[in-house]
């Protein structure tokens, strides 16, 4: 993967850094506009990615940094477009961002938020990074959302699904495509309900960080509302790869279901264990036992193999959606890398569009004036149909496709089939109900 570590006029001057804050930045002119970080005043602008390259979500990563290559090569005229060509907005004229060229740095979070701001913080200070994009789980991307505000950069959210990240934790400065654990309960639990009735007994295993945190939650909360009973809630650490010592004790409680609130490597490792320890074959209660996943993936279910079968879950995007925007873009990143994208290259690539759609519109790199232009901005043609933006807390709000793992795929990336597209009306609802304060942009002045 391509890395520019360039010095260039227009780079952030700091000195000493005091505590957690960033240096102080010597503010820059460009466009017309006066006093934001990070301001281009050459003919390139660059971009910060900032994934799990290491560490158990580093499949994602790895995935989310080739769909920000497909993203940079689009933006700069190359390839054949992709979604820029079925994407309601026509600002983008594949010329860069502004008629400059777009580069790009790269950053490892390690999935821990200490490294993910070290490194954020490395490419705004050193790389002169206008905008910050990238992460595969919540608790990175509230820390280093926060960061982006602090330094007066635009973050736009990659794979985060806590509520905590447009939620208690939202800010002015940072902006996500992803959707949420409260739209997973909402769109998941009357499928679940559908499928295995409402008489149900759930034993929780969840990874002990914010995302697990709400994902429980949402998913607890709903299926309770159905008449499910929560039998035992118990949290696993996130560097956890064997969780054997989780299993044992749900076949001795009373539980019919085991939800599995994991992602990424640690999901894999818990299915696999679960089916180890035969709990696809078990009764309980007089039921078949049954396993969900609330959060799912391509790239999980190809690790986890033939034990996804039948398995419930929801993803935010998936390659097989027949919209032109999703064919467009399977086609893109299909002939780039020879397989299909996850949902977290979708939503990277995505992001990285609106990103550079917004500043055109705005006329300007400057973070206020392209907040203001993705606030409650409409746009279609780029997956799951008409999305919102909306203002109040910088959340998109589009369709939820809830999944299962296929019976009899066709192939390694066949894997997952939808079996219900929730329509967005289902999972909104009033951004109060998580606290938070978004507060005001911060352009670094």
């Amino acid at each position: 993967m391509t890395k520019l570590n360039l010095t260039r006029r227009g780079m952030l001057k700091t000195g000493a850094v005091a505590g957690a804050g960033l240096a102080a930045p010597q503010l820059l002119l460009a466009d017309g506009h006066a006093g934001f970080t990070n301001a281009p005043t050459g003919d390139t602008v660059t971009l910060g990615f900032n994934v799990p390259q290491t560490g158990p979500y580093a499949d994602e990563g790895a995935d989310e940094l080739r769909a920000y290559e497909l993203a940079v090569e689009h933006l700069n005229g190359g390839g054949d477009g992709g979604m820029m060509n079925t994407f309601s907005s026509k600002a983008l004229q594949g010329n860069g961002i502004l008629g400059k060229k777009v580069e790009y740095v790269t950053g490892d979070t390690q999935t821990k938020s200490d490294a993910a701001r070290a490194s954020a913080r490395s490419m705004i200070e050193k790389d002169g990074a206008v905008m910050i994009t990238g992460g595969s789980s919540s608790g990175v991307a509230v820390a280093v959302q926060a960061l982006c505000q602090e330094a007066g950069v635009i973050f736009m959210a990659g794979l985060t699904h806590s509520n905590d990240t447009t939620g208690k934790d939202k800010k002015a400065n940072g902006f996500r495509h992803f959707f949420n654990s409260y739209m997973t309960g909402a769109a998941l639990a009357p499928v679940l309900a559908a499928n295995y009735g409402k008489d149900r007994k759930a034993y929780h295993l969840t990874a002990d960080y914010n995302w697990g945190y709400t994902t429980e939650e949402a998913v607890r909360t709903s299926t309770e509302a159905m008449g499910w009973e929560t039998v035992g809630t118990v949290l696993t650490p996130l560097t956890q790869t064997d969780f054997s010592s989780y299993i044992a004790p749900v076949l001795q409680s009373d539980a019919d279901v085991l939800v599995l609130n994991h992602y990424g490597g640690n999901m894999v490792n818990s299915l696999t264990n679960a089916v180890q320890f035969g709990l696809r074959d078990r009764m309980a209660n007089g039921k078949n036992f049954e396993i969900v996943v609330p959060l799912y993936s391509r790239l999980m279910a190809k690790g986890a193999g033939a034990n996804v079968k039948g398995i419930f879950g929801s993803t935010n995007w998936h390659w097989s959606l027949q919209d032109e925007g999703s064919k467009a873009f399977v086609k893109s990143f299909g002939t780039k890398y020879g397989f299909p994208p996850s949902q977290a290259a979708h939503t990277c690539y995505v992001q990285a569009l609106l990103y550079a759609d917004a500043v055109e519109r705005a006329g300007s790199f400057n973070p206020c004036a392209v907040g203001e232009a993705l606030k409650d901005f409409q746009f279609d043609g780029m997956g799951n149909g008409p999305t919102l933006y909306r203002g109040e807390d910088h959340q998109c709000f589009k369709d939820v496709l809830v999944v299962k793992g296929k019976e009899n795929p066709t192939s390694e990336f066949d894997l997952l089939e939808i079996v219900e597209v929730t329509p967005v009306e289902q999972v909104t609802y009033d951004p109060a109900i998580f606290g938070g304060d978004l507060g005001t942009c911060n352009p670094g002045a």
